[in-house]
């Protein structure tokens, strides 16, 4: 069984586009998507038709919860807060009803197992669709934010835009990084690949590479708010 795990898409579909032609090639057995579908990129219809294109689970992202709801002071540092949900507005603007309904409806963890391996993915915390742990985090920290839970064999989660793989206490804790905004200075999509056979597990990090130039022109010819800084960011692949 090869598994992949894509997240934070963040509505950059020809991003999404390349990492899905690479999972075809890879002959991946199952997708599961970890959230942050649409907002803050050029397309986010797009983005969500190709998701639900896919026979894939798909979990909430905390930006799939500011699409739904907006922003709130508090959840990001008051000097964006009006901005970013410009940007929201015009993310809303070109989806539906039903995208909206779709995004508030889905779960926020999933677990299951295969070949008495047990798996636990979420998408920032089990707890929380908005706390960060980084790459760098201690193991206690690790072990207590995202492990706690569940007592699973392997952990992946997104978020936070820098993929990763750890083992601690004998078990793997992986980040899938981005599919549409790295932020580890690599201007690649990334995504997580688990494979279990008998008597094996491997785990990997894959690097995409896609347009740059052709998203960072959407965001200018589609007036996106704050695109100058999008077009930025997915350039330097740096927050």
């Amino acid at each position: 069984m090869k598994i992949a795990f894509i997240s934070d898409i963040h509505g950059n579909a020809i991003a999404l586009d390349s990492v899905l032609a690479d999972i075809r090639n890879k002959s991946v057995d199952k997708i599961i998507v970890l959230g942050d579908l649409c907002y803050r990129g050029p397309e986010p219809k797009r983005s969500l038709e190709l998701i639900r294109s896919l026979d894939a689970d798909v979990i909430k992202g905390n930006a799939d919860e500011w699409v739904v709801r907006g922003v709130l002071q508090g959840e990001v540092p008051d000097t964006v807060l009006d901005m970013m949900n410009r940007e929201r507005e015009w993310t809303v603007a070109r989806l539906e009803q039903s995208d909206l309904d779709d995004l508030k409806n889905l779960p926020t963890v999933i677990n299951f197992q295969f070949k008495n391996i047990a798996i636990n993915v979420f998408h920032a915390t089990p707890d929380s669709l908005f706390e960060s742990v980084l790459p760098d985090a201690a193991e206690d920290i690790i072990v207590s934010k995202l492990m706690s839970s569940t007592d699973a064999r392997i952990y992946i989660y997104g978020h936070i835009h820098r993929p990763f793989i750890r083992y601690i206490n004998g078990k793997t804790i992986m980040n899938t990084g981005s599919v549409g905004l790295p932020f580890d200075g690599l201007a690649m999509a990334s995504y997580a690949i688990v494979e279990i056979e008998e008597g094996s597990i491997k785990t990997s990090i894959q690097r995409v590479g896609y347009d740059v130039e052709k998203v960072a022109a959407q965001y200018l010819t589609m007036a996106y708010p704050n695109a100058e800084r999008m077009v930025r960011v997915i350039r330097e692949a740096k927050n």
